[in-house]
């Protein structure tokens, strides 16, 4: 039997990527079942802890970067390739899923698990990445460990970023003890290519009978932070004519946001996700209030024309009221385009496995979408129940993750043996 056909017979097993998903859900659960994993706690660092004693166990080396991210490395018989990669992230949203994040990473590490069990060697290096506050929830913007990583913000950007209590991500990082040495950029870990498996996190492939998503795109994104000023008065006294109300302003805001994503559906989506009243007591008018936005759309030219329609919007309404405010863009990228060979290499898997596959433009961000700024990526999705995430009652079946394992492994193995098959052919 060739090495070739070897590869194409190799299988995951779906009961130990599935009880591994089970074993790290106890970290951080919480009351519904999910779980919350906020970055670089102390439920994040045993989370991590145990993600490294499994790769130890299949005879992985662990490198840790400046950022915190993790790489665990299966050498292969050409050890000067760079390595292909599989990866996500294990921190989670405040009641978070136990699949968002985490299932890249195991399924990354059920890849390696499947290789040794069948001793098989690649001809490129193996890596599981599993990266730093993915989710931006206790330290904004989202990302910004993969995005240092390829170069979108330098390493003082990242290790300064704050939580609500003036945390540093730095401090944080070295608090938990994982503050690494190496460089955090891919100048000094490159990469060959990059895979990330993640569920959905909408109702598409479920409504659709779909076991694989073959992701093609990712959104864009713009998300903005806007601070209001007003004048704190009396609830009684003070008239309604009279008024400088910030929480007005912020709802006629939040009315904005909503009709410029209605708009421009049907891709268009527009939210307003967070809001802080000060002095937030009920008979006080509200004198400030900060609140965020979240735009996107997979063309830019449209996500610049909503970005014009906020700008005009927040002008007129806080000139109305007579408001102050501080309004800025915090984070944004264009929308990503996929490796073609990346994404050929996720539709074969899906084929060979017999798999109900369909094309799909990823709704979420994701660290793929910077690692797509320095090496060939793609994605793949599998479905969850009812299309919901961030949400304490994130689901999937067992097929599903049993599928986009298998789908995974097949396309690691197309680019690890990349240079081997073109060699025998």
């Amino acid at each position: 039997m060739t090495a070739a056909s070897t590869a194409r017979n190799l299988t995951i097993n779906g009961d130990r990527l599935w009880d591994s998903l089970m074993e790290m859900a106890k970290i951080g659960k919480t009351p519904k079942d999910g779980v919350c994993r906020l970055a670089l706690t102390d439920l994040d660092r045993e989370s991590r802890d145990l993600f490294i004693k499994w790769c130890k166990d299949e005879g992985c080396s662990i490198r840790i970067d400046k950022m915190g991210n993790i790489f665990a490395r299966r050498e292969g018989k050409n050890p000067d390739l760079p390595p292909i990669v599989a990866g996500s992230h294990l921190d989670s949203q405040p009641t978070g899923g136990k699949y968002d994040g985490v299932y890249g990473v195991l399924s990354g590490l059920e890849v390696i698990r499947a290789l040794n069990d069948a001793k098989y060697e690649t001809e490129a290096p193996v890596e599981i990445a599993c990266w730093t506050n993915e989710e931006g929830s206790r330290f904004a913007p989202a990302m910004v460990a993969s995005g240092v990583f390829a170069k979108v913000f330098d390493l003082d950007y990242g290790h300064s970023r704050a939580d609500v209590d003036g945390k540093t991500m730095g401090e944080e990082l070295k608090r938990i003890g994982y503050m690494g040495e190496d460089d955090a950029t891919i100048d000094a870990h490159p990469m060959g290519a990059y895979f990330e498996a993640h569920i959905e996190q909408g109702p598409i492939l479920e409504d659709e009978g779909m076991d694989i998503g073959i992701v093609t795109d990712a959104q864009g994104q713009r998300w903005y932070e806007i601070t209001l000023t007003g004048v704190e008065a009396h609830a009684g006294p003070t008239p309604m004519t009279s008024r400088k109300d910030a929480l007005l302003g912020a709802a006629r805001i939040i009315e904005l946001v909503n009709k410029i994503g209605l708009d421009r559906g049907p891709l268009a989506c527009a939210t307003v996700g967070m809001m802080q009243i000060h002095p937030n007591s009920r008979n006080v008018i509200p004198g400030r209030v900060f609140l965020t936005v979240d735009f996107r759309h997979p063309d830019d030219a449209v996500l610049a024309d909503m970005d014009a329609a906020l700008r005009k919007g927040v002008e007129d309404i806080k000139s109305g009221i007579g408001l102050d405010c501080a309004f800025e863009q915090i984070f944004y990228y264009a929308p990503v385009p996929f490796d073609t060979s990346c994404v050929d290499a996720v539709r074969k898997g899906a084929e060979r496995g017999g798999y109900k596959a369909r094309e799909i433009v990823s709704g979420a961000g994701h660290d793929a979408c910077y690692l797509a700024h320095v090496t060939p990526t793609a994605m793949i999705f599998i479905p969850c129940v009812d299309g919901i995430s961030h949400n304490e009652i994130e689901e999937v079946h067992k097929h599903w993750s049993d599928a986009g394992g298998q789908v995974l492994l097949d396309a690691v193995l197309a680019k690890a043996d990349e240079k081997q098959a073109a060699t025998a052919s």
